[in-house]
């Protein structure tokens, strides 16, 4: 095991976790009593003037240094590091880890001090429900279909590629939904995140017609708070899914614009008088862009009484927050570069509206500059937890595109490269932020895990990562029973609640396991991460909090067992292996089977 320095900006290392504005706080690093580290200073930058400060030795425990320093919260995001000196002269520890040479301050850590995330989103799992497909109550089998609609049977095949994927039309509506939340709280979940639910002229319904009403297909607003009633009434969370680049072509404000030229709604978006061209999401031209540098879009959208962004938070349909559908390409075109005004001002409107409000980002690549502000709590994160899980899990030679479409879709790496990638995004970005983004295995827009990984066995192996890794699990519905997917379109698959022969029951009992195992160890819903082995085909890694530490340890292959020093006994947890006994030597032996992932809750 490599017992190195160590801190990474958990209540261990960092126990004041919502500090002010000039707050000074203690921190702490750890290293081994055998290391070549005679001295630690904290380096700090506030202002942006570096200054050092020595720490001191708190305590001695269990063969390591506990160091502490003292850090100034001079700033609203508050940079700092550690410089360990030896006999052999000095390393810098930043969030990255420890290095002998001179690095850049963007990947030290972090103190933020603006107003933190709501206390609730820490404790969550979130659970994903494409409204269309999940299911549908008896009154929906009445209701006239719109003109764009293509009627299907529960068990018609998705189309996952062609001109009538956005079109078909399943039926599923908000009771439906409602009527289903017993296998909800049979799984382990505790928030459910809905895409749009507004009316539009597709089954995504991201190409809102209007943000007044929900979808009459869906049940209307009366549907909505029905579900929201049923919801809070088992003290869980509702949240919705909100376009803030775009709308539809169809919305009433759009079709103003269009229409005239001297209409107020014309400085909502990006129109060329010249031609009457129209700025659009990637050239889609179903869902023009909406322009932030308009005053009138902020106020009908945000910060006036009735605003877009109020009305569904308040009661009686009273919402948790909003999930911001690309959130990375909000307020930024070309010379425009409103995203960060948009952000601070989407979240001080949803925290003075309902002060537990959640404001969460969709954002498919580098998010890292974009967090850490007082916008975005965090984000979905696909690049820093979903394609390096997918690039270490998936199996055979068959190609699995990514969410972004990069040529050549998703490469097979080792335990390694994942372990850099999801370290190389974690580093970037505060412990708060890494903390409160969404961690998934796939969502509405990607191929579903279990064709990614191809048996169950993988499959259990990446669930367990998402229970067990720092950060806020999202499940995407159906995943749980095992569902297939190739693509964002193919995976949007009706749940098969009249077919529960095809469900996978051992799926199910995995998730629903080892989401009460997260439930019931704090470690892994607060704890730390420090990571102690990998190799090719494994990865093995601790979760430490004041309250205890659970060692988990992932394989996606079979392997030699792995002999480790420097830990204490442990009852295992999950996956059936034996408690953790140290030999004489001190050693302990941690088993070679795989595909598996296994837990000790260690003494």
């Amino acid at each position: 095991m490599s017992r190195s320095p160590h801190h990474d900006g958990s209540a261990l290392y960092v126990p004041e976790q919502e500090p002010a504005l000039g707050d000074t706080v203690d921190v702490f690093v750890r290293t081994p009593v055998d290391a070549d580290v005679r001295q630690v200073h904290v380096r700090t930058t506030g202002d942006g003037e570096p200054r050092f400060a020595e720490a001191v030795v708190d305590r001695v425990d269990d063969g390591e240094v506990w160091w502490r320093a003292p850090v100034r919260v001079r700033n609203p995001v508050s940079n700092y590091r550690f410089l360990l000196t030896g006999r052999h002269g000095h390393r810098w520890l930043n969030a990255a880890g420890s290095v002998d040479h001179d690095v850049p301050d963007h990947g030290d850590f972090k103190l933020v001090s603006h107003a933190p995330p709501p206390a609730w989103a820490r404790d969550a799992v979130i659970y994903q429900i494409f409204p269309d497909r999940f299911a549908r109550s008896a009154e929906a089998k009445g209701r006239a279909l719109p003109d764009w609609a293509i009627p299907c049977d529960w068990d018609t095949p998705v189309v996952g590629r062609g001109p009538e994927t956005p079109h078909q039309f399943y039926g599923g509506d908000l009771d439906g939904i409602t009527e289903r939340l017993d296998h909800l709280d049979r799984l382990g979940v505790n928030t459910v995140y809905l895409t749009p639910i507004f009316p539009a002229r597709s089954n995504h319904r991201y190409d809102a017609a209007g943000f007044d009403t929900v979808d009459p297909l869906l049940g209307g607003d009366a549907a909505l708070a029905r579900l929201a009633d049923a919801v809070h009434a088992r003290g869980w969370r509702l949240l919705g899914d909100i376009t803030s680049n775009h709308t539809g072509d169809a919305h009433r404000w759009f079709t103003a614009a269009a229409g005239d030229v001297g209409a107020a709604e014309r400085e909502l978006y990006y129109f060329d008088d010249a031609t009457g061209c129209y700025e659009s999401w990637n050239g889609v031209t179903s869902l023009p862009k909406l322009n932030w540098g308009s005053a009138e879009l902020r106020r009908r959208f945000a910060t006036a009484p009735d605003s877009v962004l109020r009305r569904w938070l308040r009661e009686p349909y009273g919402l948790d927050g909003w999930r911001v559908d690309v959130a990375n390409m909000t307020g930024r075109r070309g010379a425009d570069a409103y995203t960060h005004e948009v952000a601070a001002l989407l979240r001080a409107v949803v925290a003075e509206t309902r002060a537990d409000g959640l404001l969460m980002a969709e954002h498919g690549h580098d998010h890292t500059g974009d967090l850490d502000r007082d916008g975005w709590h965090g984000t979905m994160n696909y690049v820093g937890f979903t394609d390096p899980l997918w690039s270490w899990l998936r199996q055979g030679e068959q190609p699995v595109p990514n969410f972004l479409g990069t040529p050549g879709g998703v490469r097979s790496r080792d335990a390694g490269s994942m372990l850099a990638t999801l370290n190389a995004y974690r580093s970037l970005v505060s412990w708060r932020a890494y903390t409160h983004s969404w961690q998934l295995l796939g969502s509405h827009d990607s191929a579903r895990i279990r064709t990614v990984v191809g048996d169950a066995a993988r499959q259990e192996v990446a669930v367990g990562l998402l229970a067990t890794m720092p950060g806020i699990p999202m499940i995407f519905a159906g995943d749980e029973l095992g569902l297939t997917g190739a693509n964002g379109e193919d995976s949007r698959t009706p749940m098969p609640w009249h077919r529960p022969e095809t469900w996978d029951e051992g799926t199910f009992a995995a998730y629903r396991a080892l989401l009460a195992l997260r439930r019931s160890e704090p470690a892994l819903r607060h704890g730390g991460l420090r990571w102690l082995h990998h190799d090719p085909d494994g990865l093995v890694f601790l979760r430490e909090s004041p309250a205890g530490a659970v060692l988990v340890l992932a394989r996606r292959a079979t392997a030699a067992p792995l002999r480790l020093t420097g830990l204490r006994s442990g009852e295992n947890l999950y996956g059936g292996a034996a408690a953790l006994r140290p030999d004489p030597d001190g050693t302990v032996t941690l088993p070679g089977d795989g595909p598996t992932l296994q837990l000790w809750r260690l003494a």
